[in-house]
């Protein structure tokens, strides 16, 4: 299937769905989101298919959610949403919660290919993957309590970094290098810049070898030991708690439209970043 926003590529039992908005960073529009999830679900139904890597085109692995640009902003003017505070817990829910829980659970092993900025809605979706192949100049952030926010609303963050640290990178904002990223366990390999794709590539041709019965038991079962942990049950409850904010950031200036008036140059929170 052609998508505007996406490039789908397969190599023996490998496919590879690249982001491909550069211009933007790669920001998730509507547009992009639901082909992202059709190309998730035409994946899981080939059989042909063992393994699925998630990349993004360009420098950047992707800035987060498009929060303002031309052809987001003449989507949202053709896509009519129900309005008021209700609407909008719909859209978040099914847009960027829903989506993202239904990927973390893919049936088949998925990769998150990342390279520059992989923050907010970028970082959510590399965390949904199973293994995130990182390089080295790969930043992460979720940067949402600078502007009045909890955090994004898929928060993995607590699991993928333990609680202090979550704490601590929420607290400052700061960006946690590919190194630091390793360490704490959110990235399982860093590679050089120009061995990203080659790497990435190698590592799912070796996943792609095993039985793929196999290996959808043993992602079930990781996946299900977090859920037994409460996972499930915690990240309904951040969601909630990222909904809570949303009217505070109203006030403050920094949610929907006034935030797009009040810094038309920075519509996914990189400027003036710290390291």
């Amino acid at each position: 299937m052609t998508y505007s926003t996406l490039l789908t590529e397969r190599t023996g039992a490998v496919l590879k769905i690249t982001t491909n908005r550069p211009e933007v960073l790669n920001a998730q529009s509507r547009i992009l989101l639901e082909e992202l999830d059709d190309a998730f679900k035409t994946a899981i139904d080939d059989d042909a298919v063992k393994v699925i890597i998630l990349a993004g085109a360009g420098k950047h692995f992707s800035a987060g959610h498009d929060l303002g640009s031309p052809q987001e902003m003449e989507d949202q003017k053709k896509t009519l949403l129900e309005p008021g505070f209700k609407g909008e817990y719909r859209r978040l829910w099914e847009r960027f919660f829903e989506n993202t829980m239904r990927w973390r659970d893919l049936p088949k092993p998925t990769i998150a290919e990342v390279q520059g900025y992989c923050i907010m809605g970028g970082m959510m979706i590399a965390s949904a993957c199973d293994i995130i192949v990182a390089s080295e100049d790969a930043q992460f952030a979720d940067r949402a309590v600078g502007w009045g926010g909890g955090h994004v609303q898929y928060f993995s963050m607590p699991w993928d970094l333990g609680p202090r640290k979550a704490k601590e990178y929420l607290f400052t904002g700061e960006f946690i290098g590919a190194a630091e990223a390793e360490k704490l366990g959110l990235v399982n390999r860093v590679v050089p810049r120009e061995k990203l794709e080659a790497e990435t590539m190698a590592l799912a041709q070796k996943i792609a070898t095993r039985d793929p019965f196999a290996l959808k038991f043993a992602k079930a079962s990781v996946n299900e030991t977090q859920n037994a942990q409460g996972w499930r049950e915690a990240m309904e409850g951040s969601f909630k708690n990222y909904m809570l904010t949303i009217p505070h950031r109203i006030e403050m200036g920094t949610y929907g439209a006034a935030a797009r008036e009040k810094n038309p140059k920075d519509r996914f929170g990189v400027l003036n970043k710290k390291t």
